[in-house]
């Protein structure tokens, strides 16, 4: 049987396809890059034209492996590219090694032209190493979000899934690519072609860049209660200068003793525990993903004594800092 499939008119049909330059870093997230280019894919499928065309790019021209072990050929190496290519970088695992001078020398010729240069996944990192971020707004998966802040303060980071700011494109990874795939399809063609590329990836919830990337705290907890909810939520926007369990008991209309309470029931672990174990997560973030020193990831966590850090740190997962750090480098080298 013949598929029947209807075609969707773009709104300005093209002279020629808008070209989209995929620079496919080393370890690379496959789902942030497949999703991004199956939109476009799908966009030319179902309004008959060829709107977009795109190529594979890497540093040397050579193949390259995504995260999950794939190797994919590449069409050419960094070569210097057409005022109209839109270049979008494919981030992923060590994304600090592959973010070499070459490619960010590269980028920041490409992006003077004044194209559209967009970071997926953990790429954004590599478009504020660049320069290309600086004074503007942008997101990161948010595993990665610490360690952003901490090195790039002249960046705007939002906890939003995708963010566009000028000709600058972020997302924070995974299926995040096919929102804002989605929303460059309705600008340069209209929302009946966006939508009807979301309808063949069975995608019925369509985020815009007031979404944001993590589950609410709830579902995160798996607990509906609204002020355990608003005290997690003020524990996590305040790492590096915790506050005490009497003052989150006070701002949530509660005592100290109905806090730990609420902790016990829900969570098995004190309030005082739970902040802790938020601290730690942090700092080895920081650890496995900055240069920091320990010194400098105990105060960004909250740790006024390094030793103090150091014994909680080795409390909760069994090595130190410095060895955590060390173990780090070594897997690096490898």
């Amino acid at each position: 049987m013949k598929e029947q499939r209807k075609v969707v008119e773009p709104a300005k049909p093209p002279v020629k396809p808008r070209m989209f330059i995929f620079v496919l870093l080393e370890k690379f997230t496959m789902l942030s890059f497949a999703s991004a280019v199956e939109c476009l894919r799908i966009a030319n499928r179902m309004s008959g034209h060829d709107l977009y065309a795109w190529q594979l790019v890497s540093e040397g021209g050579g193949p390259v492996t995504c995260s999950a072990g794939s190797t994919f050929q590449v069409d050419r190496d960094l070569e210097e590219l057409s005022r109209d290519d839109s270049i979008i970088v494919c981030g992923g695992l060590t994304i600090q090694d592959v973010s070499t001078k070459r490619v960010l020398g590269w980028l920041r010729r490409e992006a003077r032209k004044g194209a559209l240069v967009g970071g997926l996944c953990t790429a954004s990192y590599t478009l504020a190493r660049a320069g290309l971020l600086d004074g503007k707004r942008a997101t990161i998966h948010w595993e990665n979000a610490d360690s952003f802040a901490e090195e790039f303060d002249e960046v705007t980071l939002t906890k939003s899934v995708f963010v566009v700011d000028g000709n600058r494109v972020t997302t924070a990874g995974g299926t995040s690519s096919i929102d804002l795939m989605l929303k460059i399809i309705a600008d340069d063609h209209g929302s009946d072609l966006a939508n009807a590329v979301a309808d063949q990836l069975i995608y019925s919830s369509i985020r815009t860049d007031q979404d944001t990337q993590r589950l609410s705290v709830p579902t995160r907890i798996g607990v509906r209660h609204p002020k355990l909810s608003q005290v997690i939520q003020m524990m996590e926007a305040n790492i590096e200068e915790p506050i005490s369990p009497a003052i989150l008991a006070r701002d949530v209309g509660m005592s100290t003793r109905q806090l730990e309470r609420l902790f016990r029931r829900y969570l098995n672990r004190s309030p005082k525990r739970y902040y802790m174990e938020l601290r730690l997560q942090k700092a080895r973030n920081l650890l496995m993903q900055t240069d920091m020193s320990v010194i400098n990831v105990a105060l960004a966590c909250g740790f006024a004594s390094p030793s103090h850090f150091s014994k909680c740190y080795r409390a909760h997962y069994d090595t130190t800092p410095y060895r955590e750090r060390g173990s780090q480098a070594a897997r690096l080298s490898i």
